[in-house]
């Protein structure tokens, strides 16, 4: 059996399918891009504004479902230029403890959506 998370706090879907889904205890959440949850505009500015706005968007569906960063086992990042890596590393980084920090990938992709720079999901476990 499997529970929907949706968070008001979080954009909305852009696309068939959900934010989240619950299952068996285990929460997958859906990519992530900058996008302002209110206004459903994309977040201007640099690469850390939009990888803020990212970690943000998954924090809301996170709480959602009663979780946090802490218990996030698994991401994945796409990227449109891993030259800028070092840089969404930094704020990626930052929301995580580094003693329980996610296992993950990186990936360098040629489009996302929108247009977007950076887009990131991630696996959690109650």
């Amino acid at each position: 059996m499997s529970t929907i998370i949706t968070s008001a706090n979080a954009p909305a879907p852009i696309g068939p399918y959900n934010q989240a889904v619950l299952a068996n205890g285990v929460l997958y959440v859906s990519g992530q891009i900058a996008l302002d949850p209110a206004s459903g505009d994309l977040v201007q500015g640099d690469i850390e504004t939009e990888t803020h706005q990212v970690m943000k968007n998954l924090e809301a569906i996170l709480q959602e479902a009663g979780l946090g960063f802490e218990q996030v086992v698994k991401c994945t990042i796409f990227v449109k230029d891993l030259n800028n890596f070092v840089r969404i590393n930094t704020i990626y980084g930052s929301y995580f403890k580094e003693e329980n920090a996610p296992a993950r990938e990186t990936v360098e992709v040629s489009r996302l959506p929108k247009d977007v720079n950076v887009e990131i999901s991630c696996i959690a476990v109650q």
